[in-house]
């Protein structure tokens, strides 16, 4: 676990920011006895496992940024998968040599998956994963450019749920050092899998879905946080 006595103040105060605005969202859909998860689906019809929703994902043009919401997995309601579009990329930023898979073909552009966002029944975060390529037919990343891909991630749109934007943009800023390590620990678990499996292909095997995953509290990260900024 990081220490965030040792992160940068800055960091900290920015933290701290997306904290208020992640339960700024809470308070304001409270105050209407919704959540984040019914303002994803509100208006979308009945809720299939593995869909998409919103239908056709949500994208912002401007950042590049997209993301969707879906349910395949037990004990939790879903799950948000998090993206950035290589148009929204550093340039000079490629993804790393690797198989090549039909479903890479059947978009124009390459595409990095940054996190996934698991969600209880009552609309509020459970924890955080990496997946494998072959789930959300990304192109591979290396760690270190996933992990400065995170300060990109924006959705500044008001479909499907301005709250429900502000939400996502803001927990992927408060829980980046926990998301950055488990982008680290993906990567190097991919890298043991290759060593015990000469000649064979981490990013298709079936038996690796989730590759890292961590229980997460947003009250408690705030309370880290304070105590870091000595509140």
């Amino acid at each position: 676990m990081t220490d965030f006595r040792d992160l940068p103040r800055d960091q900290l105060e920015a933290m701290a920011e997306a904290g208020h605005w992640v339960l700024e969202c809470y308070r304001v859909l409270q105050k209407s006895a919704d959540n984040i998860v019914g303002e994803v689906l509100r208006g979308q019809g009945t809720f299939y496992e593995l869909n998409h929703f919103p239908p056709g994902d949500i994208f912002d043009p401007d950042s590049n940024c997209q993301y969707y919401y879906h349910a395949h997995r037990e004990n939790e309601h879903g799950h948000f998968h998090t993206f950035l579009r290589s148009k929204g990329m550093a340039k000079g930023v490629e993804p790393i040599e690797q198989s090549h898979e039909k479903y890479m073909d059947e978009r124009e552009d390459n595409i990095c998956h940054l996190i996934a966002i698991s969600m209880n029944q009552a609309g509020f975060p459970l924890s955080l994963f990496t997946t494998n390529r072959w789930v959300t037919a990304e192109n591979w990343y290396k760690d270190s450019d996933v992990i400065a891909m995170l300060d990109q991630f924006e959705i500044d749109l008001v479909p499907p749920s301005w709250p429900v934007n502000i939400w996502l943009t803001n927990m992927i800023r408060l829980f980046k050092p926990d998301i950055t390590q488990l982008i680290r620990e993906r990567d190097q678990a991919v890298a043991r899998w290759r060593s015990d499996h000469p000649g064979g292909d981490v990013f298709e095997d079936r038996g690796m879905d989730v590759v890292t995953e961590k229980p997460i509290s947003v009250e408690k990260q705030i309370t880290r946080i304070n105590q870091a900024l000595g509140k």
